[in-house]
């Protein structure tokens, strides 16, 4: 009997099953992981490009922390290294290389005098205006040469993803951030 008939399953994957046969399956989780796997690394290399152009001492985790807190505002130390998905030493020791380059202003938490409340200070805030304005400059170019039928496709697809994967959507921030 076929594996159909008996519900038997194939030992091989989904993707090496599309490679045998020569078709590849519609939203197979590996082929989809692979695509966005190579738009990652275009995406990283923008951003690193962006960040470079403007400010060559500061590297992508520390542009992220300022992204973090101009998107959310004032945080506490260890609200940011949750929103950064690192332990709160980590974020302490980003803080303070931030707040010594200017970017970001530490103060006590007036509830809590133990705690830091972190926030952008306007150097922070110009900086990531620009790497922003660089990289969306950088993006626009790249989704120009495009075909135009896929755009609203590649909408659709970077909408889902982003909300499986918990990012608040940059539409109607004044400054659109995270990782772009």
């Amino acid at each position: 009997m076929s594996p159909r008939v008996t519900g038997a399953r194939n030992s091989a994957t989904p993707s090496a099953q599309a490679a045998r046969t020569g078709t590849e399956a519609v939203g197979d989780v590996d082929r989809v992981t692979e695509a966005v796997l190579t738009a990652s690394r275009l995406l990283v290399a923008v951003s690193a490009r962006s960040l470079n152009e403007v400010e060559e001492s500061l590297t992508l985790p520390q542009f992220r922390a300022l992204v973090v807190l101009a998107s959310r505002g004032p945080l506490r130390l260890t609200h940011l290294a949750e929103h950064l998905a690192v332990n709160p030493s980590t974020a302490m020791r980003m803080a303070e290389r931030l707040v010594a380059a200017g970017m970001i202003d530490r103060a006590p938490n007036p509830e809590n005098r133990r705690e830091s409340i972190l926030a952008l200070t306007d150097t922070g805030r110009r900086v990531v205006e620009q790497v922003t304005g660089r990289r969306r400059t950088e993006i626009a170019a790249i989704v120009e040469r495009m075909p135009t039928a896929h755009r609203d496709r590649l909408v659709e697809a970077l909408e889902a993803f982003s909300a499986a994967g918990g990012e608040p959507g940059a539409g109607h921030d004044p400054i659109p951030l995270g990782w772009e």
